[in-house]
């Protein structure tokens, strides 16, 4: 459940005039099981996790023999539904190579008609021929059989004859031809929106880390040469730009030696820019010399072993006469033993490093069917009514995938079915699914698809080879509230090659070695990874059809290090949740110790002075309580995967300004007054926070002036009672100790006193440095 702060995709919401939302009940939030019926007939087919769909579908290949003069196109009619080719000028033998595909329940006619048209720029367009196929007679096709061989079929008119190449079957979503061909369900699609609505496989770019040394220079010479130069060097790759700092260079040969990162993709398409600077005014710089270099120059590294550092000349900007040359001294690689974070660690989808010599073979093979969805809130108004023509994207590891787009419909159905490898099971899977505003836009670019909701499933929470059929709830976060959207209805099955390595994966680290021989620091890793997701956004935003940024950045969630007050209460909420265990054991303890219960305070008293007398069963019993345990609760283990949860995200009962803070753009754009109230929230907020640390840090300061005589009389008692402790200890048998404290703590009510213990008053009477702060 996520957002993007700022100004936002368009059409978040139910658009006007399309109904209110009702009311929901808290089992709208709930995952809901679904019974599809999944294969279809072939229980042999690679699409098991689909509803099996049938399609006829029209392959034009191409035509000869034309009437000379004419402008070609072929028209495709099945009952009411048209789809056209690209027309060709003045050419008699045109090539097309262009599936339609019609789907089968909504064949409205029982003959396919194929036109041969020739376009006319003014007026009806003349018909050159046709050919008609009886839908009883077409042959059906599913894979793995060969495709079906095109064949000629010829058409004639007045003015002469030709022919065309044509095949015609009846085929399932498995075909090859389905992601490519136009699809009668996207006949409202016009320009370059027909491109936009295909199915498509996206591979993220290749991401490297790119290490740059800068160590030294020699021969800076500044433009004016009666003063020493101020000297820095600025290191450039793309929109990635670092600087050293500021060095007095009053031997012309200025010493650095700081490390810089960036995130570099393939192909390499940046270079490598240092420039060397001169501060000769604080808001001005001279350039002394510039440096480029394509990344093919560098070494790429596995390991952390040492690379070999090398000198470039700098290219010399300025005036004046030169008579030497200024160098750089730089050590660079290309870091293929890390991997390029490109999402959050919390739900990351690959941990493999960037050198593919470095990765291991696969655990395992997920396999996703994305069947459709239902209840999907109108978008965007079409005709006078609400409308959402939907698609949806899912990302694992380095793969993206994105179904068809289903127009004019609250319901879309696509079942298609993909399939990733799996390298280790503790990752996730991002699906999300979206509104398509690029079919045929006026204008183009300036759309931006609005988002319906989003799922993320953890891969360890699923059993192997089981098949989870459910219906997940689309929920996203509105300035006025939590909002469900719709339900996304998904197959997945998660299937392990090898048990002893899955093992194996539990106990090795959730990243490559290289994060931990050589950490980068959160400040880097924070960088890094807004870099690397604008490169992935960029990439496949250059794709046909492409990724859209907006959609990219939300399957990244690139706003979840954003202050938010919801998430800061949610967070908070979840530490209180886990302390509660403690807190319980807290509270029964003090009820055996006051006798609250008498029986269970005698067991108490027993199974004490067995462990103490049977030290050695101590752990043993331990493991055991934790064995029964978790017997006991594999009766009551999850049955379905993890989901968005509102109640958890602390979404349902949060305050309208603290999500209108939230919404608020970075900088930001709400009057002074709501700022400078924000503003005093945190402030006394972060006072309440400065409190406890500061808590935190009086007990610590205590603890340790026991021995440090800043309070002479509390230290001089202190260290008499050790001595005596020591003495009394050695020549005590340690079962003795236990016991007698053991007794003590667990005495009856009548022998304890209302008022503090003797240990806890001595120490809150210590010294603190709190008494020194101003």
């Amino acid at each position: 459940m996520n957002h993007e702060p700022g100004t936002g995709p368009p059409r978040m919401g139910p658009v006007p005039g399309s109904g209110s939302i009702p009311t929901l009940r808290q089992d709208d939030y709930e995952l809901k099981n679904t019974n599809p019926h999944l294969g279809g007939e072939r229980l042999t087919s690679t699409y098991d996790l689909v509803e099996q769909t049938y399609h006829l579908y029209v392959r034009v290949v191409k035509a000869k023999e034309l009437p000379l003069g004419a402008d070609p196109y072929v028209e495709v009619r099945l009952g009411n539904y048209r789809g056209r080719t690209n027309h060709f000028e003045k050419k008699s033998n045109p090539e097309w190579n262009q599936v339609f595909a019609f789907s089968k329940d909504r064949i409205q006619s029982s003959t396919l008609e194929v036109y041969v048209k020739d376009k006319e720029m003014f007026g009806r367009d003349e018909y050159i021929g046709r050919v008609v196929f009886d839908l009883n007679e077409i042959p059906t096709r599913v894979p793995p059989d060969s495709p079906l061989a095109a064949q000629w079929y010829r058409v004639e008119d007045r003015r002469g004859h030709g022919e065309i190449m044509l095949a015609v079957w009846m085929g399932t979503q498995a075909d090859e031809a389905f992601p490519e061909a136009w699809h009668s369900d996207a006949s409202f699609a016009h320009g370059e929106g027909v491109f936009n609505v295909r199915s498509k496989v996206y591979v993220s770019p290749k991401l490297w880390y790119l290490r740059v040394n800068v160590i030294e220079a020699q021969d800076v010479i500044p433009n004016d040469r009666t003063r020493a130069p101020d000297v820095s060097v600025k290191v450039k790759v793309g929109n990635q730009m670092l600087r050293t700092r500021i060095t007095s260079a009053r031997t012309m040969n200025p010493l650095w030696n700081e490390d810089f990162m960036f995130v570099v993709a393939e192909p390499f398409e940046d270079h490598l820019v240092l420039t060397i600077e001169d501060r000769v005014h604080p808001s001005r710089d001279e350039v002394l010399g510039v440096l480029s270099l394509p990344m093919t120059v560098f070494d790429k590294r596995l390991d952390h072993r040492p690379v070999h550092s090398r000198w470039f000349n700098l290219e010399r900007h300025g005036v004046g006469e030169m008579k030497f040359s200024s160098r750089i001294h730089i050590r660079a690689c290309l870091e293929g033993g890390y991997h390029v974070l490109d999402e959050s660690t919390l739900y990351i989808s690959d941990q493999r490093p960037t050198a593919k010599q470095l990765w291991k073979q696969p655990c395992g093979i997920l396999e996703v069917g994305i069947l459709g969805a239902q209840g999907l809130l109108p978008m965007k108004m079409k005709d006078g009514r609400g409308t959402t023509d939907a698609y949806c994207v899912a990302k694992y590891g380095q793969k993206w995938v994105r179904t068809r787009t289903i127009l004019d419909t609250l319901s879309p159905r696509w079942n298609e079915q993909y399939t990733w490898e799996v390298y280790d099971p503790c990752t996730v899977i991002t699906l999300g699914v979206f509104d398509n505003c690029h079919l045929g836009a006026d204008k183009p670019g300036l759309e931006r698809d609005s988002r319906i909701g989003k799922v993320r499933i953890r891969l360890s929470t699923l059993e192997a080879h089981r098949i989870y059929t459910h219906a997940y709830p689309l929920l996203v976060l509105h300035p006025s509230g939590v909002k469900k959207m719709g339900e996304l209805q998904l197959a997945i099955r998660f299937t392990t090659l090898s048990l002893a390595n899955i093992v194996y994966l539990y106990g090795h680290p959730l990243l490559p070695k290289m994060h931990y021989l050589n950490p980068l620091t959160v400040n880097q890793v924070d960088t890094l990874r807004y870099q690397a997701m604008n490169i992935v956004a960029a990439r496949l935003g250059r794709a046909e059809p492409p990724l859209r940024k907006e959609v990219v950045e939300y399957m990244l969630d690139v706003d979840s290090h954003m202050w938010s007050m919801r998430r800061s209460k949610a967070n908070f909420f979840r530490i209180m949740s886990l302390l509660s265990g403690l807190f319980s054991i807290s509270k029964w303890f003090n009820n055996v110790k006051e006798w609250r219960n008498p029986i269970t305070t005698v067991l108490v008293h027993i199974l004490f002075l067995i462990l103490l007398w049977y030290p050695e069963l101590i752990l043993p019993t331990m493991c055991l309580y934790m064995f029964l345990i978790g017997l006991w609760n594999y009766r009551f283990r999850a049955r379905h995967p993890p989901h968005m949860d509102p109640k958890l995200s602390w979404a349902e009962a949060v305050h309208p300004d603290e999500l209108d803070e939230e919404f608020d753009t970075f900088p930001t754009s709400r009057p002074p007054d709501t700022v400078r109230m924000r503003y005093d929230r945190i402030r006394s907020i972060a006072g309440r926070i400065q409190t406890v640390v500061g808590d935190l840090a009086t007990q610590g300061e205590r603890l340790g002036s026991l021995l440090s005589w800043r309070d002479p009389r509390a230290t001089s008692l202190f260290v008499v009672f050790s001595l005596c402790s020591a003495v009394v200890l050695y020549m005590t048998p340690f079962r003795v100790v236990a016991l007698v404290t053991g007794l003590y703590m667990l005495r009856h009510p009548r022998f304890r006193s209302k008022l503090p213990s003797v240990p806890s008053n001595f120490f809150k009477r210590l010294p603190a440095k709190s008494d020194t702060l101003l």
